[in-house]
């Protein structure tokens, strides 16, 4: 069904969100066009409306014409409504968005330009409960093409930003150690809503129904997934889970390509990148953001450059932490590597969700409605495409000689 345009959003209400981002009561707005911000599959808990707006405003003595391209984040109406309120996560990105971001910019602005989000323009938390951002396409931000996975070049330039953005929320807890104190819960967490479970069983129940029809793979690593299905929500909460003596930083906590944009020169090289949808942000080990974040680069990068990503992680990690003067102490590299193999486990989840949606071919977008409604009965379409059979059929068997797959 085609995303309808709220009856609120017109030339009136843009009026009154410039006015006051802009602090200019001469503002008017005299035409608007508004449009869907995203394909179908690119965002499942928000609607999302591009509008272009122009307006005119006094300066210097004369009136001048302006155009602005914005995007307005709606929280839905239908029926993920029930599970977007007890999930929550609409208010985390308001606070996120409005409070805390600008925050870790400002500290991290100290010795970079180096951008981690969009700028907030206006909030609303009643209903219709909606944030307004800058668009970041005007200034020549775009997703990257990803049907492969990211390659090294994007990788890299993505995972140093990773980590300006957790070293930038230390510096940030070190000045208020309440300031996060509201960033408790990630994906995976024993309070969330039962569809988080039924959703996260499903897709590994889902996955060891088509993996039985792939004969390159050992019939047990099937069955394996069968049985893991049962538990695999409660496997992913307990390597969540907060434990105060670890190294922690704040999470992006839905770190996956369609979250990221990029900036490129005349001869298309990434030269910056910037993050977006920060509805999942929670204080906790860095390990579920990095291992999320290898679901996004490609089987060569992931096979070829795994190590040296974790070092760029590291470096910039270290470095930006120096710099803001941090003093919390950095885990070495092979603290860090122990770090996520104590929590592997999200590497599984990451490939059955994130590496599912970057390779995904044509025909097997998901509906979010389409899946709450079958539940652990839904068929995910997603797994049948040749590139992620590929991959899969590669690290599955690693996972199982690790014992990840084990009950």
């Amino acid at each position: 069904m085609a995303l309808e345009n709220p009856d609120w959003l017109d030339a009136s209400y843009m009026q009154k969100v410039l006015r006051n981002h802009e602090r200019d009561e001469s503002i008017e707005v005299f035409e608007i066009s508004v449009k869907p911000a995203t394909a179908k599959g690119d965002n499942y808990t928000s609607d999302m409306h591009r509008v272009c707006v122009e307006f005119s405003r006094d300066q210097n003595g004369r009136r001048i014409q302006e155009m602005r391209s914005i995007i307005v984040k709606v929280a839905p109406q239908d029926i993920r409504k029930e599970w977007m309120i007890n999930m929550g996560i609409f208010d985390i990105e308001l606070s996120m968005m409005s409070v805390t971001l600008p925050k870790m910019q400002e500290i991290l602005g100290t010795f970079s330009k180096e951008t981690l989000g969009a700028r907030c323009l206006y909030l609303q938390t009643e209903k219709p409960t909606h944030i307004i951002i800058e668009d970041l396409a005007p200034n020549g931000f775009k997703m990257a093409q990803h049907e492969l996975g990211l390659d090294l070049n994007h990788s890299v330039l993505a995972i140093r930003n990773l980590a300006r953005f957790h070293a930038s929320s230390i510096a940030l807890r070190e000045k208020d150690l309440k300031v996060f104190d509201k960033y408790k819960k990630g994906m995976f967490h024993k309070d969330r809503p039962i569809e988080m479970k039924i959703l996260t069983n499903g897709n590994i129940k889902s996955l060891a129904k088509e993996t039985t029809s792939w004969p390159e793979l050992n019939p047990r690593i099937p069955e394996k997934l069968r049985k893991l299905s049962d538990v695999t929500y409660e496997k992913a909460c307990e390597v969540s889970l907060y434990r105060e003596d670890d190294f922690n930083v704040l999470n992006h906590g839905d770190m996956w390509v369609k979250n990221m944009m990029f900036r490129y020169d005349e001869q298309q090289k990434p030269i910056e990148q910037i993050f977006v949808d920060f509805q999942l942000c929670h204080w906790g080990s860095p390990a579920e953001d990095l291992h999320f974040f290898g679901a996004n680069i490609s089987d060569n990068v992931r096979v070829q450059h795994r190590d040296l990503l974790i070092r760029e992680y590291h470096t910039t990690l270290t470095t930006t932490m120096s710099k803001l003067r941090c003093k919390t102490a950095v885990l070495s590299f092979d603290n860090l590597q122990a770090v996520l193999e104590k929590r592997v486990f999200f590497e599984l989840i990451a490939s059955t969700t994130v590496l599912a949606d970057v390779v995904l071919e044509e025909g097997g977008e998901l509906n979010l409605e389409e899946m709450i409604e079958a539940g652990e009965e839904f068929d995910n379409p997603r797994y049948r495409g040749k590139t992620y059979r590929k991959i899969m059929t590669r690290i599955l068997p690693l996972y199982d000689s690790m014992g990840i797959l084990d009950v």
